[in-house]
């Protein structure tokens, strides 16, 4: 009883979600200018249809019978009952029935036909943006830049923009915006814009590249490469960073020597084209940017000019180190120490050691001997000019600075002898010199031994006294006396 029962619900179930079928019409979808064909799902099985009518809404749209056929523009009945609509349009979609003669209502089945139009018509605008040649778009860097993607669909559609494949924003309107401010170079890309049709999932993509220009923050690099021959020199100029490539140019002065886009160029020069004093400069740019985003490296050129001691003595036995610097030279010169009047070039050995940091340049000469003496020469050369400073070295034996250090002594002794003289001769000047009156009345006396005898002679000689405050005093007379000793006196 259970299993009739269940079975008899089971029945009744299915009996009812048939009814409930026939009730709700079958959907069918087409798309705008495609055909489509509506099954007759009323016709009997087996049998010739005598008369079979297509209603839309409720009413005869077309008929057919074996005799004539009664259509409506697009719409046609085939032999089979089923109603065809050629290049389907919005207006055909609406409620669709077959009723032919014989008919199986049993079968009987509405039909919803739906049309689907788009996506079509879909348009990308990125503003402010520059077209290039081949469509491609492009900004500089810093820019706000705006998107919007249009389309026309019906009776829906979905709208969803794509930055290198990953979603950014999505929408069901017919027309989607987004922004960015300030744009960089990680904003660089291409970017698609996706409509799809919600009732024929017919989706349409449309993709845009985008460019983002902008130039290096640096300056470009300039340096300086040696030739394989002395009065040659290689300026190469780099600038990186940048995008898209650069356009490089080096002029000598005013004159333009090359131009390349490339982020690196290089240039040969030859010592008949530079001179002291002369400018040498490598520009960077880019055409499709704005002016004010040129960049440059600059130099001016200078001849080598060796700086040091030109005169070094040193002890035999002993280490000298001779040094030398050259700051000035543009392109940076070669520099090597050399010997001799034949100016050999002295290269690295237990006697010689030889270190350049930077602009300074040392020779070491070890364990100097006699055999060392003589003239060194520190030579610096680069493309505009050679030039030298000569280093004289005085080698002396031990026994040399002994008789220099007694000398020194001896010249010392009689410094000091000469010291000790003139202060004891200073001291007893009233014994020595004559003496001289302090007042203008005062006679001098000048006394003058002669001879054994005793005698003292008197006589007035004439004296000049001496100038007080630019005047001569008005007494000019001298007493002399002269006294006769004895010579054991």
């Amino acid at each position: 009883v259970i299993i009739l029962d269940t079975m008899l619900i089971y029945i009744l179930i299915c009996l009812l979600i048939i009814n409930n079928c026939r009730e709700r019409p079958l959907v069918i979808i087409g798309e705008r200018g495609t055909n489509v064909l509506l099954p007759c799902f009323s016709r009997p099985a087996n049998s010739t249809l005598l008369v079979t009518h297509w209603k839309k809404s409720g009413e005869i749209a077309v008929t057919r019978d074996s005799a004539h056929l009664l259509s409506t523009g697009h719409l046609s009945i085939q032999d089979d009952g089923s109603l065809k609509i050629t290049g389907l349009m919005l207006l055909d979609e609406d409620e669709y029935e077959c009723d032919p003669v014989p008919k199986n209502d049993s079968l009987s089945q509405k039909i919803l036909l739906q049309v689907a139009d788009g996506p079509t018509n879909m348009a990308i605008k990125i503003e402010p943006a520059t077209a290039l040649l081949n469509g491609t778009l492009f900004v500089q860097k810093g820019t706000n830049i705006s998107f919007n993607c249009s389309s026309e669909s019906y009776p829906s559609q979905n709208l969803t923009w794509y930055f290198e494949d990953v979603s950014r924003t999505f929408g069901a309107v017919p027309s989607l915006h987004f922004e960015i401010s300030n744009v960089n170079a990680a904003d660089q890309g291409n970017y698609t814009c996706k409509a799809h049709n919600l009732l024929s999932n017919r989706t349409v993509t449309q993709s845009q590249e985008l460019l983002v220009y902008y130039a290096p923050e640096r300056h470009p690099n300039c340096n300086w490469e040696q030739a394989s021959q002395p009065d040659l020199v290689r300026f190469s100029c780099s600038w990186y960073g940048g995008y898209p490539t650069p356009n490089l140019q080096v002029f000598l002065g005013s004159d333009m020597l090359a131009s390349n886009v490339s982020e690196t160029l290089t240039v040969t020069l030859n010592r008949t084209m530079l001179h002291d004093d002369q400018n040498i400069t490598c520009l960077g740019r880019y055409s499709e940017l704005q002016p004010g985003h040129e960049k440059s490296c600059s130099f001016t050129l200078n001849s080598p000019y060796p700086m040091g001691m030109p005169l070094v003595a040193a002890l035999e036995g002993s280490d000298i180190t001779l040094s030398c610097s050259e700051y000035k030279s543009l392109p940076p010169a070669k520099t090597v120490w050399q010997r001799g009047k034949s100016q050999e070039v002295i290269v690295p050995s237990s006697k010689y050691t030889l270190i350049a940091k930077g602009p300074e340049f040392t020779l070491t000469i070890v364990n100097v001997t006699k055999d060392d003496e003589g003239v060194f020469f520190c030579w610096s050369e680069n493309v505009l000019a050679a030039k030298e400073l000569e280093v004289y070295l005085t080698v002396r034996s031990f026994a040399d600075s002994s008789g220099a250090a007694v000398g020194v002594f001896i010249s010392v002794l009689i410094v000091a002898a000469g010291i000790t003289v003139g202060f004891l001769a200073y001291s007893r000047r009233d014994r020595i010199c004559l003496s001289t009156g302090l007042e203008d009345d005062r006679t001098d006396v000048l006394s003058l031994v002669e001879s054994d005898e005793d005698d003292v002679f008197h006589d007035a000689v004439p004296r000049l006294s001496p100038v007080s405050n630019g005047h001569v005093p008005t007494r000019t007379t001298t007493l002399v006396e002269i006294h006769r000793i004895q010579s054991s006196e």
